[in-house]
């Protein structure tokens, strides 16, 4: 059994403030419309150094204390990473530093938390919530069986 393979590496962040998260309406054409900010770990760069990293680049913010707080995955069938696996470390936080700003990825939005339903989310946004604000979860995965895509949360 092979016990290597091809993982794109990522983080997501949601920063809270008292009731408010801060969210990233995504222009792009996969996985449009709110989330949370986050992006690549590039080669060598630590889990934690991408979020603060990624949450500068995306929101002008600096995070001063992220958490992991789950994971997400799922498998590759397309692309470089064919066969592989697509795998987004979760991270919370609470404090920040700087002035926002948006990117070309997407305008930035803090939301209050009651209103999140009523916005138009990511596909699996509510997997994300789940896995990110309980206590029960740790992580959600997608899996191929017989054709069709499942999620598993554990």
């Amino acid at each position: 059994m092979r016990r290597t393979e091809e993982c794109e590496l990522t983080v997501l962040c949601m920063l809270r403030d008292g009731n408010k998260v801060l969210m990233q309406d995504r222009v792009g054409k996969s996985w449009a419309g709110y989330t949370f900010p986050g992006g690549h770990i590039e080669a060598g760069e630590s889990v934690v150094d991408a979020v603060v990293r990624e949450m500068r680049e995306e929101t002008g913010l600096t995070v001063l204390d992220p958490r992991i707080c789950g994971v997400k995955q799922f498998p590759l069938k397309d692309g470089d990473y064919a066969g592989g696996r697509y795998i987004v470390f979760l991270f919370e936080a609470t404090k920040y530093s700087g002035e926002l700003i948006s990117s070309d990825e997407g305008e930035m939005h803090w939301v209050d938390i009651s209103e999140i339903d009523g916005l138009p989310t990511v596909d699996d946004f509510g997997e994300l919530m789940e896995v990110m604000s309980g206590k029960d979860l740790s992580e959600f995965m997608y899996v191929v069986e017989n054709g069709e895509w499942r999620v598993i949360k554990k």
